[in-house]
């Protein structure tokens, strides 16, 4: 017995309201260039739009145009997806409340992750989205996936509840070491004041 192995996610398909709402929200709230659409190949009556979230890989959405925009929260049920996230920049996210403001869009305003700092609102049709900022950037040659679980393992071993960034600090430390070379013969730390 073998495992089907993934390698990354490949696209997320979400059922969206008419096209125009769909291009409206994800390109010009969310900033998503519509990259190219196509008919849903399993239903003549819904449109298939194709968007780009920022890493090359695709966001998609079946629209039909006798659907609008409902403003409920979608469920939320065992099997149904609770949320979306998307990352942003530093620098992104230092707006992002600014601007859903000026939209009259509302939101939670920001949260500390520990990790990450996120805000959350929802679309046009009440599918909640995240925008999720990493206080860290990963060491050269390593994701931000090495970072968190040797940042969750230095979380564990301390007793602590939840990733903060004395635990990530540790963690890219320990990645540079193992993964970077040097010439010196011994590595730990020093005060040479």
């Amino acid at each position: 017995m073998h495992k089907l192995q993934v390698q990354g996610v490949h696209h997320i398909t979400l059922t969206g309201a008419d096209r125009q709402t769909s291009i409206d929200f994800w390109e010009g709230v969310l900033g998503m260039p519509f990259i190219f659409d196509q008919p849903n190949l399993d239903d003549p009556d819904e449109g298939h739009l194709y968007f780009d979230p920022g890493d090359g890989r695709l966001i998609t959405i079946f629209t039909n145009e006798s659907r609008k925009p409902v403003h409920n929260r979608t469920p939320t049920d065992p099997g149904c997806v609770h949320h979306l996230a998307f990352n942003v920049s530093h620098a992104t996210f230092s707006q992002v409340a600014d601007r859903l403001d000026a939209r009259g869009i509302p939101h939670s305003g920001p949260k500390d992750r520990g990790f990450m700092d996120s805000i959350y609102f929802k679309d046009p049709l009440g599918f909640l989205i995240e925008l999720a900022c990493y206080r860290f950037e990963p060491p050269r040659g390593c994701s931000h996936a090495d970072v968190m679980i040797e940042a969750h393992r230095d979380r564990v071993a301390r007793g602590d509840t939840h990733i903060e960034e004395k635990h990530l600090a540790h963690a890219i430390e320990t990645l540079v070491h193992r993964t970077q070379a040097s010439l010196s013969g011994d590595r730990e730390p020093k005060n040479p004041y």
